[in-house]
């Protein structure tokens, strides 16, 4: 039972995340927060660790009150609010975090989390969002639309990738266990890593959304506005359908998306918490069209019923199940290519064939829910207990060496 699973945990945790900062909450952060909130509920409260900690003081957050340990960086000019801004000095940073008092270290990290330093004698235990992206195969992406990647300084910056690549992979290595949050983010670790990582999908909170409302004639883009969610793919794509299209997002992306947007698309910008649940609650269709690792925002739209018209790559693999395909169930249209003519071929598609009158929304919100938090803690709480549980098994075996004994001895 997973009531039952961590009984035999040490006490002593560590949990490290990246940065805990109100400029950064997405899925990596409810990842950290469902780790903490299991923990604590078998009675082994984790202690954390991070590169900057901007949130332990903010009233309302959930980590007010806390004791987080930071790196150097915390002390830096603008280190706290601007920490991606020091990305030369992550990797080392993250190593000077101290958590050698810990039998168990659990990281979340989708930069530099899994690099903090462990010894054999400690089980550290990674859930993986993604290998660097920016750092190996979407980094071409990045630099096409990074004005500082075409200036002169742009062979400085891919010299300084190339040595993130290394670090990358030899932190890596060092990782005794790793969770990946999709099939895909395993095959990526595979290849950037050579290591082999368990799937335990991350958390979706579900329960905000509901699946009921009437459904209006709009269509949803809702994500961070960067380079690689290629949301200038779905705006082209609207712009020649002339079918309305609600962007929703932040990022430096927007006002080049403002400027590309044509009479039937609107960009709202950043909205609240109750405005997303609202319009993913309405939409008649939630279209996606970045290379994602899972995709949280495409699973929250179908916890509102909403289907999902995506790119059929990346992890929504592991979570849309295309009409086109014939799968029993469906929630939504997958597209081939990251393509704005594809984009357009499956909005088509959707509309001569009414699919959103076709796909029922509780049905969609029913697949939603096995992507819930507590899915996710009864999978990872199972898979941290049999990392426990083969770690205690190696280290009685190393203890009884006597090779190892005998050099103890001398």
């Amino acid at each position: 039972m997973p009531g039952q699973a961590t009984t035999d945990l040490p006490r002593q945790i560590a949990l490290v995340h990246e940065w805990f900062t109100p400029r950064s909450i997405g899925g990596a952060e409810q990842v950290v927060q469902a780790i903490d909130s299991l923990l604590t509920s078998r009675g082994s409260r984790p202690d954390l660790a991070a590169l900057v900690d901007d949130e332990s003081h903010r009233p309302g957050s959930w980590l007010t009150g806390r004791s987080i340990q930071t790196s150097p960086i915390q002390q830096l000019p603008w280190g706290v609010s601007h920490v991606q801004q020091y990305l030369p000095l992550l990797p080392l940073a993250i190593e000077q975090l101290d958590v050698g008092d810990y039998p168990l270290v659990i990281s979340s990290s989708h930069l530099v989390a899994k690099g903090v330093l462990t010894s054999p004698e400690q089980l550290h235990v990674s859930y993986v969002h993604t290998p660097v992206r920016y750092a190996w195969d979407q980094m071409h992406a990045y630099l096409r639309r990074s004005a500082l990647a075409r200036s002169p300084l742009g062979p400085l910056i891919r010299l300084q990738l190339h040595g993130l690549r290394q670090w990358d992979q030899l932190s890596g290595a060092r990782v005794d266990h790793l969770l990946a949050n999709s099939r895909f983010t395993a095959r990526r670790i595979a290849q950037f890593w050579r290591r082999d990582a368990e799937v335990v999908h991350p958390p979706v909170q579900v329960e905000r959304f509901c699946w009921d409302q009437p459904r209006d004639d709009f269509y949803l883009c809702l994500c961070r506005l960067v380079p690689y969610k290629r949301v200038d793919l779905v705006v082209e794509a609207f712009n020649r359908l002339k079918l309305p299209l609600v962007v929703v997002g932040d990022g430096p992306e927007k006002k080049f998306l403002k400027r590309l947007a044509g009479p039937t698309v609107q960009i709202l910008g950043r909205q609240s918490q109750e405005q997303v649940e609202g319009l993913m609650g309405r939409c008649r269709a939630f279209v996606y069209a970045g290379l994602e690792d899972f995709g949280i925002a495409p699973v929250e739209a179908m916890a509102a019923g909403a289907p999902v018209i995506g790119l059929g790559r990346g992890g929504l693999l592991d979570t849309v199940r295309c009409a086109a395909a014939g799968l029993p169930s469906p929630t939504g249209v997958l597209f081939p290519e990251q393509t704005a003519q594809s984009v357009v071929d499956a909005v088509s598609w959707f509309n001569e064939q009414k699919l959103w009158r076709q796909l029922p929304p509780e049905s969609i919100r029913l697949w939603a829910e096995q992507f819930n938090t507590e899915s996710f803690s009864t999978r990872f709480e199972t898979a941290l207990n049999k990392a426990w549980q083969q770690h205690q098994r190696d280290c009685a075996v190393a203890a009884s060496d006597p090779v190892e004994l005998q050099g103890f001895l001398c």
